[in-house]
């Protein structure tokens, strides 16, 4: 999953200026500098105001064809549709003829970053393109589009290092359904929802692993899909739920109760969460399954900034307590386009036990 790569600058999104960088100095003091006519595309010029930098908005260099328009034709056909059907849907939504063998490029060269490519025709066998993912959007206090790749769960859960999460599986079926508890994430006679995101807690210090990985170019092209902000978490989640080999799920609801946190507590766990209310809701971003972990991710623009292992921790116990999983099986990491930090939840909430040494003397 990790590799060597060193992810450039994040691009503008939709010509905003408050997220236009210069790729020379980094500045963000740009101003506008006319466009430029390309083939099948009109891209904005910019300027940088401290290095007199011209640059453009091109997301992908040295392509004729936007990114929207490659990077949905890669998300297509990895939903399992062919070659020319992708080129149809492509030509229904763009009103662009784009050959297949145009179509094929894309796909041979982004398979490294979108490495569901190596499963695709296995998940082809399992289900349709239109019920490989399955969607339900819920009207908690806000609302979240759940979705489930039901294909890649179950590639995953065949693996014999996650046959043991198989509970994780009822888990996300259960949450479409009437049987899930959803009136817990709805606002009691107008009170404010418990939620995770805003919970402060006395947490024991935890190790941050700095990563390059997977998540942060498919977050970056994932970005390219949003027209605005409001839509970045969204498409960066939706990106990686259809084209890498391990997010099985996003926006997952999980909730964390008096007697899961009493439990936690009667087996040696501390975590200081008195005078919280509960139970404590969110919603997990991504979920991966990998390496004989399940990952629990939060997309956080401006990562390096932020430290949400608070709000991480809660996910990964409420998700515990929910399928019956121990706490060692998870793992939690927040990331963006350019940054990924990781820690083991466990390591948060039960101290390290003492290592008594003694000392035999003899006579």
């Amino acid at each position: 999953m990790f590799f060597a790569y060193k992810p450039p600058p994040p691009k503008c999104l939709a010509g905003n200026l408050d997220w236009v960088t210069c790729p020379a100095c980094g500045s963000r003091d740009v101003k506008r500098f006319g466009t430029r006519e390309l083939k099948r595309q009109r891209i904005q010029r910019y300027a940088c105001r401290g290095c007199g930098k011209v640059f453009s908005d091109r997301e992908l260099e040295h392509k004729s064809y936007s990114a929207r328009i490659i990077l949905r034709a890669v998300s297509t056909y990895n939903l399992g549709r062919t070659l020319e059907e992708t080129k149809r849907e492509m030509g229904r939504r763009f009103h662009q003829k784009i050959p297949l063998s145009t179509i094929a490029s894309w796909v041979k060269e982004y398979s490294s970053t979108c490495t569901y490519s190596r499963l695709r025709e296995r998940g082809r066998k399992l289900y349709p393109p239109d019920e490989i993912i399955l969607s339900k959007r819920l009207e908690h206090s806000q609302v979240y589009d759940f979705k489930l790749h039901r294909a890649k769960l179950d590639l995953a859960l065949a693996r014999p290092e996650h046959r043991r999460f198989s509970r994780l599986k009822d888990y996300l079926l259960r949450v479409p359904t009437e049987a899930f508890p959803h009136h817990i994430f709805a606002r009691p006679n107008g009170a404010p929802e418990q939620r995770a995101s805003k919970l402060r807690a006395d947490l024991l210090e935890v190790r941050k692993l700095e990563r390059h990985n997977l998540a942060n170019r498919l977050a970056e092209l994932g970005l390219m899909l949003a027209k605005t902000n409001r839509e970045r978490h969204p498409k960066v989640e939706e990106f990686m739920l259809v084209n890498d080999s391990c997010t099985v799920a996003c926006e997952v609801p999980v909730y964390l109760t008096s007697g899961d946190i009493g439990y936690f507590r009667s087996h040696g766990f501390t975590f200081g969460f008195d005078g919280h209310r509960t139970p404590i809701t969110g919603h997990i971003d991504a979920l991966q399954i990998r390496n004989g972990l399940i990952h629990v991710l939060d997309y956080k623009p401006e990562t390096r900034g932020i430290n949400p292992t608070e709000q991480l921790t809660v996910y990964a116990l409420a998700l515990a307590s929910r399928t019956k999983l121990a706490v060692r099986n998870f793992k939690c990491a927040w990331f963006d386009g350019r940054e990924c930090f990781e820690f083991f939840p466990l390591h948060a909430v039960l101290p390290k036990p003492k290592v008594i040494c003694s000392t035999k003397i003899t006579m």
